[in-house]
């Protein structure tokens, strides 16, 4: 379906695109998800991954605010989880969609928070 949208210009398994950019600083027994559809929760194992680990917040950030991340935030929060929405690390392709999905997280179904906040309440653990 997602080609339907994106006139089959899609990003697929090999795809140079799909490998992830070095600052993200991976590690090789970091959890890479890999999944085809704009939730991460779907088809993916996530929740269970996060529920096997008692893993109960989740902190939301990615490309397509209005798509791949609103999507997720909206499933995490039905699923019982605790969202943050990293605000500052996501975009898409026009500001009018971001600030737009912005509102409607901050009214029900995440935490707004940016990089700064995010890491200085880390470093209070």
């Amino acid at each position: 379906m997602l080609g339907e949208w994106w006139n089959n210009d899609l990003i697929m398994d090999g795809a140079p695109k799909i490998e992830l950019m070095p600052e993200v600083n991976h590690k090789s027994d970091d959890k890479v998800l890999e999944k085809n559809t704009y939730s991460a929760f779907i088809g993916t194992g996530l929740e269970e991954y996060l529920v096997d680990r008692e893993i109960k917040e989740v902190i939301i950030t990615g490309v397509m605010t209005n798509l791949c991340c609103e999507t997720t935030v909206r499933e995490a929060f039905v699923r019982g989880f605790r969202v943050f929405f990293l605000m500052d690390a996501m975009a898409t392709w026009a500001r009018e969609l971001h600030v737009a999905t912005l509102k409607n997280m901050a009214y029900g179904f995440a935490y707004l928070v940016d990089c700064k906040r995010l890491k200085e309440g880390f470093s209070k653990k």
